[in-house]
């Protein structure tokens, strides 16, 4: 486990996790040259007015593979519910969000110990539109007690990558911005 875990404290080049805070939401409200308009199927992130990636959440992500003519159903045998999927056209890759805000012990422990398999079946759900996939918990504080060295070491064992309170833009593809609104 790297100290602090990964990701920085800028709020000009990445997305500050307070709570569950909406992706979307936070970059139209809060981010200079962002805005982002509901689509037929999820919401469009527009930065500088030029669409550069959409988000779907929960079941609309099984929506928009509807719409590319994708049937979950003969692919997985239970469906995946994210928290957001980011696709960010220029990296042509979806990014599965799940945010871990936890402040007592609870279910969450065992829930950060999937995502070798999330990861797995959301490839699988995604390859045939040829999609690259990318797996990354966002947490708060809580998980950096040393109790999680060993689940934030199989996390990034896993391919998958956590960031504590926070997502760098860069690392999910998207422009960084010239300042906060």
């Amino acid at each position: 486990m790297k100290k602090d875990g990964i990701g920085g404290a800028n709020t000009q080049t990445g997305i500050v996790f307070e709570g569950k805070v909406d992706l979307c939401d936070f970059l139209d409200k809060s981010v200079m040259d962002y805005h982002v308009e509901s689509l037929d199927i999820g919401q469009g992130i527009y930065f500088k007015g030029t669409l550069v990636a959409s988000s779907y959440k929960k079941y609309d992500l099984y929506k928009y593979l509807k719409s590319r003519g994708v049937d979950w159903t003969n692919i997985l045998s239970k469906r995946l519910l994210p928290d957001d999927a980011i696709y960010v056209i220029k990296e042509n890759t979806v990014f599965i969000l799940e945010i871990k805000y936890q402040e007592v012990a609870g279910s969450v422990d065992e829930k950060l110990q999937t995502c070798g398999f999330k990861l797995r079946q959301y490839k699988r759900l995604l390859a045939s539109l040829n999609y690259e996939v990318q797996f990354i918990y966002i947490l708060n504080d809580w998980f950096k007690d040393p109790k999680y060295r060993d689940t934030l070491d199989y996390i990034l064992e896993m391919k998958c990558s956590y960031y504590f309170n926070y997502l760098p833009f860069h690392k999910i593809g998207l422009p960084i911005p010239t300042s906060n609104k």
